[in-house]
């Protein structure tokens, strides 16, 4: 009994420990209660491609990693969240709020960084590409944030993906005119296709939005990938080439790659501006995987199938021995019917098709089409970053350590 007794005061002791009444033994320092979880905010409903890489985006940031995506139209709901797209009638970046549907907004990434060129409505996803997109490209490369890679990238990736969403949720048309025919598979398009359709007898948008974030996610990373290890480095063989062009041909209109199959199109438009050259190319040629060799016309703009100087019309469409008799050129393979490209088994046979063309259109003949002139501005439509250099500005390998590659002919 009296052993009974003496174990009481312990127990009442532990007790008041355990549910903190303050008596008894120090119970050390208190741990800190977890921060509540972040909460990103958009509309429920039927979404769209906007505001599921608004949401994607936001969520490559460290501060947003784990947040919740809230999807309400609920005022007070929405109030309470920490950022919010693509609803609510405000933008107000101090508060990361990003909605573009108010009668107020015409907002383009132009009139909100005056040193890029786009004056295309933005959508929720232009918003938080504008205001976060070199944050996270940065935190993604690992790459300085106003370093020449990052500003590339940022460029590169707004024109060539973001924007293309912007103007199909704000209605804008891609050209004037009625469309010679129908764009259905755009990711705009795909994301729209995961919502319920309209006599689905469940109408539950979460599990859609959630396969949504996936795909443009997929598709958003998997660009970037290819912009940083296909098309940038791509630009060092395009300089090199254009530095010895006259090596090639003394017109200096004709450019040999080391490899096909490298992104060199835009990277032509925009070096031509950069350097300054005081003509326009024309001609490329370059090995395919097979050992053979192509030559191809430059197309006269960054958005277009027409070529500055298409191979002479009498070629096109003609194949092997035959197009050899017609040209008078050994070892001829093909000419493309729109005459955009052409092929030979020997380097030398390609570079005399090249300038047959050439002569061609200096003489008037046949139906080559005049000279283009150089395009009003490069395919980024940016600024020329005078921090772009040649491939050691950049930590790529130079063009002779690189290994071949088939080309893709457009």
């Amino acid at each position: 009994m009296r052993s009974a007794m003496r174990s009481a005061p312990r127990a009442v002791r532990l007790m008041a420990a355990a549910v903190g009444t303050g008596s008894g033994p120090d119970p050390g320092p208190k741990r800190p209660r977890p921060e509540p979880a972040l909460r990103i905010g958009t509309h429920d409903g039927t979404f769209h491609c906007d505001e599921v890489l608004a949401c994607y985006l936001l969520r490559l940031l460290p501060r947003y990693r784990d947040a919740e995506v809230v999807r309400t139209r609920d005022p007070q709901r929405l109030a309470q969240c920490d950022v919010v797209v693509d609803v609510g009638g405000e933008y107000d970046p101090e508060r990361h709020r990003y909605d573009h549907h108010q009668r107020s907004f015409t907002q383009s990434m132009r009139s909100l960084r005056p040193d890029k060129p786009w004056t295309t409505k933005l959508s929720s996803a232009g918003l938080v590409y504008c205001h976060f997109g070199s944050q996270i490209l940065a935190g993604l490369l690992g790459q300085p944030e106003d370093g020449p890679v990052v500003t590339a990238l940022y460029d590169k990736l707004y024109e060539n993906f973001v924007e293309e969403i912007d103007a199909i949720d704000n209605g804008i048309a891609q050209a004037e005119g009625e469309p010679r025919y129908a764009l259905t598979t755009t990711l705009s398009a795909r994301v729209h296709h995961l919502n319920p359709r309209w006599n689905d007898p469940h109408q539950d948008t979460e599990a859609g939005f959630k396969r949504a974030m996936e795909l443009v996610g997929g598709e958003f990373m998997d660009r970037l990938d290819y912009y940083h290890h296909a098309w940038l480095p791509a630009r060092a063989l395009v300089e090199e080439a254009i530095r010895r062009r006259f090596e090639v041909d003394a017109s200096g209109a004709v450019l040999e790659l080391p490899r096909g199959g490298c992104p060199w199109k835009e990277h032509v438009f925009s070096l031509e501006r950069e350097l300054a050259l005081p003509d326009p190319l024309q001609l490329v040629l370059f090995p395919d995987c097979g050992g053979q060799w192509r030559v191809q016309s430059v197309p006269a703009g960054p958005h277009t199938f027409q070529s500055r100087l298409p191979l002479p019309e009498p070629w096109r469409g003609v194949r092997d021995e035959a197009l050899s008799q017609l040209a008078g050129i050994p070892g001829c393979v093909f000419v493309h019917a729109s005459g955009f490209i052409g092929g030979n088994r020997t380097r030398e046979g390609a570079l005399e098709m090249a300038r047959r063309t050439l002569a061609q259109r200096r003489g008037g003949g046949g139906n080559a089409e005049r000279l283009s002139p150089l395009p009003s501005r490069s395919p980024q439509k940016g600024p020329l970053n005078p921090a772009w250099g040649g491939s050691g500005d950049w930590g790529w390998p130079r063009p002779s350590s690189l290994g071949p590659c088939c080309p893709r002919s457009r």
